[in-house]
């Protein structure tokens, strides 16, 4: 199954984070699902990192751009937390998942035991 990005575009095949969107209106859309917005971000501050590499950071509300020590502060916490946070998230949707689909398996049991009956 294909997967996508918040914005409806295909994602990236390199993201451990990546997981197929249901079809719209099956759930939520996809811009209302804070953990696909998080996926998102972390892919974009890696990108940005890995493309000014070398280069201060500016930011909008600090005179001071960020520099190599923020920078790597970035690289050593911020972005393994962000990939532990959605690691989490992760485990928890694959328990939901299970327990859909044990449900689901019920269901259909129950439902063709009364037709035997």
């Amino acid at each position: 199954m294909a997967t996508r990005s918040a914005a409806g575009n295909p994602a990236s095949a390199e993201s451990p984070f990546c997981r197929p969107i249901a079809p719209e209106g099956a759930f939520c859309k996809p811009e209302e699902d804070p953990f696909l917005l998080l996926e998102s971000t972390l892919r974009s501050v890696q990108e940005i990192l890995l493309r000014r590499r070398g280069l201060s950071l500016r930011r909008t509300w600090i005179e001071q751009p960020y520099g190599e020590e923020e920078i790597t502060l970035l690289e050593e916490e911020v972005i393994p937390a962000i990939q532990q946070c959605l690691a989490r998230i992760d485990e928890l949707d694959e328990r939901l998942l299970a327990e859909q689909e044990l449900l689901r398996r019920s269901q259909l049991e129950a439902q063709r035991r009364l037709m035997l009956a």
